[in-house]
């Protein structure tokens, strides 16, 4: 079977988790990161979930799974060992047309969960297809070596650069060659070695006017905000 790789918005969507173990935990940390509405059903929860329900940030029902329980939900994980249970939130998922995971059981799976590095705004996903997991965990090991914190502050300073170039109202050609002019490995050299300088006149010498003056605060801000930036830009 091959998958189509795809990024879900479920900001403030029903999302579900059967289950109450360390799996249930770990996904419900990761819906939750991307805005989810969750509600847990298990009888009983890790001292993490407990903590998050406590907190506010999840909804909790005391008690196993029952049919109906998929009513209205926009996706589901099954983190149960429970075959039976497993067969038939399945079969409630695939009447309902219900997005679901079922942990380790690829064949009731109508998506799986790729292993994914996060920098800020930036995802990195590898996915075996549910072939070997172990796999892809250990090229997910390697990938968070490769891609630090300072791909997050790229990425947040082109998302700015972006916005500003296509504020101005030029062509798509013209936009598409400034945007194919930023050296992004320079740009990320200058963010390890905190060069704010050197990152700025990068920045001028390919956009030049492009950019607005009141741009650059916030390009200031973002640079700034990196672990190897020496304190703030100067202004």
């Amino acid at each position: 079977m091959s998958y189509y790789p795809v990024s879900l918005n479920l900001d403030g969507r029903q999302c579900v988790v059967i289950g109450g173990g360390r799996v249930a935990e770990r996904k419900v940390q990761g819906l939750l990161a991307c805005g989810g509405r969750v509600t847990v059903i298990s009888p009983e929860l890790t001292a993490g979930l407990l903590a998050l329900y406590q907190d506010r940030l999840l909804a909790w029902e005391a008690r196993l799974y029952r049919e109906g329980d998929l009513a209205e939900v926009f996706l589901a994980i099954a983190a149960t060992d429970d075959g039976d249970v497993q067969r038939r939130i399945h079969a409630e998922a695939e009447g309902r047309q219900v997005l679901l995971n079922v942990a380790d059981v690829p064949q009731y799976c109508s998506f799986i969960l790729p292993a994914t590095v996060r920098r800020g705004e930036l995802t990195i996903a590898v996915s075996t297809g549910g072939r070997s997991p172990a796999l892809a965990r250990n090229l997910r090991l390697e990938l968070e070596k490769k891609f630090g914190s300072e791909y997050k502050i790229l990425v947040d300073i082109l998302g700015v650069l972006r916005q500003a170039v296509l504020a101005d109202g030029r062509p798509q050609a013209e936009n598409e060659a400034l945007f194919n002019g930023l050296d992004h490995q320079t740009m990320l050299a200058f963010i390890r070695q905190g060069n704010w300088d050197g990152l700025a006149a990068h920045v001028r010498a390919v956009l030049g006017d492009g950019i607005g003056a009141g741009v650059w605060p916030t390009i200031r801000d973002i640079f700034a905000s990196s672990a190897s930036g020496a304190g703030r830009p100067a202004e």
